[in-house]
């Protein structure tokens, strides 16, 4: 089969303990791969060097523009992101080579990703397949540069591939509550900025009454409609998190907004 010209771009910061497995599952796939490192204080750099990558140093504050700053990097007209906590399977890439040499007519491709919390592969509550844009075009396709949970842009159609990437979403529940704390962080923030610029619609979207809501509805709709609970414990535990995603950030939100408004001395 003839191998499609194509750019993995992945983004790592941090990662030696997994860098180097999700490296070796590009190898021999991709005509380039770039490393883009948040500035790691362990040894990402030197491993994805020795592997062979491309890697640039920058530092991410506006995860969005850090992406797109990172396509900007490669030199074919196809990317593929991916996150040092990803893995290629050999079928992805049989499908990712059996697609492009078609010269599609879309210029992006959802791939299914099968999410886990350490070893356990989570199946239900939203978690799968969890497709994500991960192919596309380079001239085609950029992010919204802001901090967190940025919106995708695309120019013409999106097709869907059908074979699987593996996602170490979570070493284990200490790293999910990190990332929770960081990703709530990042959205009281995004939020915080929002409401100077449509004061309006920040008030409607982040209130009590609302976050309340959007806690409760995040959990009945992961854990009754969207089965989490064939997951067992792991599915409580997942849709109990990401319900505490909406209340926790609207709590940092509003600690934000009330240190606008507290006297000074």
């Amino acid at each position: 089969m003839d191998r499609a010209k194509i750019s993995v771009v992945i983004l790592a910061k941090n990662e030696e303990s997994r860098i180097k497995d999700c490296l070796l599952s590009v190898m021999g796939f991709a005509d380039e791969v770039i490393v883009v490192d948040d500035e790691s204080s362990d040894k990402t750099v030197a491993i994805s060097t020795e592997l062979g990558a491309n890697v640039f140093i920058k530092k991410m504050d506006v995860e969005g523009a850090h992406r797109n700053w990172a396509y900007s990097k490669a030199r074919n007209s196809w990317i593929f992101s991916l996150d040092a906590d990803e893995r290629f399977t050999p079928e992805l890439k049989d499908e990712i080579n059996l697609t492009l040499t078609k010269n599609p007519k879309e210029n992006a491709f959802t791939v299914p990703r099968r999410n886990h919390i350490g070893s356990y592969w989570l199946r239900w509550g939203g978690q799968y397949p969890s497709a994500q844009i991960k192919l596309f075009r380079k001239d085609r396709f950029k992010w919204e540069e802001v901090e967190v949970h940025p919106r995708a842009f695309l120019e013409g159609e999106c097709g869907h591939l059908t074979k699987d990437l593996i996602h170490y979403t979570y070493r284990d529940w200490e790293d999910f509550l990190k990332k929770l704390n960081n990703q709530t962080t990042l959205e009281a923030k995004k939020w915080y900025k929002y409401s100077f610029e449509n004061p309006k619609k920040a008030q409607y979207k982040m209130n009590t009454f609302h976050a309340i809501w959007r806690t409760l509805d995040r959990f009945l709709r992961t854990y009754f409609a969207k089965k989490g609970y064939r997951d067992g414990f792991n599915g409580f535990m997942i849709a109990y998190f990401a319900s505490l995603y909406q209340i926790v950030s609207y709590a940092k939100y509003r600690e934000l907004k009330n240190k606008d408004n507290a006297p000074r001395s």
